[in-house]
């Protein structure tokens, strides 16, 4: 299976984005709720949860579970 300049593009970028310190999915699910209220509520994101944020650009599923909790908890605040 060969790759088409465009998402051979795609995978470079996402190598550039990667980082030492990264957390896997499921570090990333447990703290989600936490940064997903926090975001909501405008509060500042502390470093801890900075990891977070760096994931969910990195990875489509747990982006998934990210805006699928921001709706639930968009629906809540109202």
């Amino acid at each position: 299976m060969s790759l088409s300049t465009h998402e051979i593009n795609k995978l470079m970028q996402l190598i550039g984005l990667t980082k030492d310190d990264e957390i896997d999915c499921e570090q990333c699910l447990s703290l989600v709720a936490e940064f997903a209220e926090r975001e909501l509520a405008g509060k500042s994101i502390p470093d801890g949860l900075k990891a977070v944020a760096h994931h969910l650009t990195l990875c489509a599923e747990c982006h998934e579970e990210y805006q699928a909790l921001q709706r639930v908890l968009k629906d809540l605040k109202e």
